[in-house]
């Protein structure tokens, strides 16, 4: 029974991971098909692919940190990491049927926390693992908004005066290796959040002597992620492409290149950092480096509040369904 539990939690972790890929595939096609660059099809082609192949380049830091670096390793057990990913999967399909943009890397580790919180206390939770985390819900975005709103200014200055059909035909091809970028990030920050619960419970379980991320870990959690991208999330590409501000070719150059660069230094420093926050504050500064009104400033807002409520509300309810199993009899 012990080992069938652990089969079928981790087949419910690349579940939550394909639904990541789902739910977060609007982050890596949105500015690419709301600019009529590929078609929606062809988009999450392009951009599970890179989900994919992102297991070639990055490291493991970001799984670490979120198996053993922010709640006590030792106080896991398989029932922790099944309420765990199960607050984090009923937040990610609510916040999906309203079409709002929140963090699935945030409902994650919100549920996780709350989870194991639930079973031994508030002495369980890591406070140096979280800080980066909760310092990056904040400076991720930001960082994203400032480099799109820099890069828009100086594309501005460069494509000054130029013909706008050649602009065009150019910020075109562009924009097939800014998406590349940024589905890379996106694969290499977000399916290794779910390579770190499925090593935290292979290590509570005794089916490994050390913290370690196994290769076949590695590769399941990218196809997983890559196949969830394949699926779409076609009521979230509508928000982040359609309603925060319009976008021309040479705009999604400059918000996926932001974005992509805020990943990959938060993929770096072993942060499980939000793509969602990124691409949302890099499509804000790519618009209001248009002119402040150009961005629909109320849709930001509804999204920054799905932001606010993601940690807690997935932590209560993954705290609720290990109350839950606890009736059960699953400790």
């Amino acid at each position: 029974m012990g080992l069938l539990f652990i089969v079928v939690i981790i087949a419910i972790a690349l579940v939550f991971d394909y639904t990541n890929g789902m739910h977060d595939a609007a982050n890596s096609i949105s500015t690419i098909v709301s600019t009529r660059v590929l078609s929606p099809r062809q988009a999450v082609v392009w951009a599970a692919f890179f989900n994919f192949v992102a297991f070639l380049i990055f490291h493991t830091t970001v799984a670490e940190t979120i198996g053993k670096g922010m709640v006590d390793i030792r106080t896991i057990t398989s029932t922790v990491v099944l309420a765990g990913l199960g607050g984090a999967i009923l937040w990610n399909m609510i916040t999906w049927y309203f079409g709002l943009p929140s963090s699935s890397s945030h409902a994650l580790i919100g549920g996780y926390a709350g989870a194991a919180v639930v079973k031994s206390g508030l002495g369980v939770i890591i406070v140096g693992g979280w800080y980066k985390t909760l310092i990056f819900i904040v400076l991720a975005p930001m960082i994203g908004l400032f480099l799109g709103f820099l890069l828009k200014v100086i594309t501005t200055w460069i494509i000054y005066k130029r013909r706008p059909a050649v602009v065009n035909k150019w910020s075109r091809v562009l924009q097939l290796f800014s998406a590349a970028l940024y589905s890379l990030g996106h694969g290499s920050n977000d399916a290794q959040k779910t390579m770190g619960i499925i090593a935290s419970l292979l290590f509570a379980g005794g089916l490994i002597r050390e913290f370690k991320i196994p290769l076949w870990v590695v590769l399941s959690a990218h196809a997983a992620i890559g196949l969830g991208t394949l699926s779409g999330g076609w009521r979230i590409v509508r928000t982040m492409g359609q309603k925060i501000t319009k976008l021309e070719p040479i705009d999604g150059v400059c918000a996926e290149t932001s974005a992509a660069f805020s990943i990959f230094l938060a993929t770096y420093l072993g942060v499980p950092v939000s793509t969602t926050h990124v691409i949302t504050g890099a499509i804000s500064g790519v618009g209001s480096a248009i002119r402040f009104t150009a961005v629909r400033w109320g849709v930001t807002v509804r999204i920054v509040w799905a932001w606010i409520f993601t940690i807690p509300t997935a932590a209560l309810l993954a705290g609720l369904i290990y109350f839950l199993c606890g009736m059960l009899g699953l400790k």
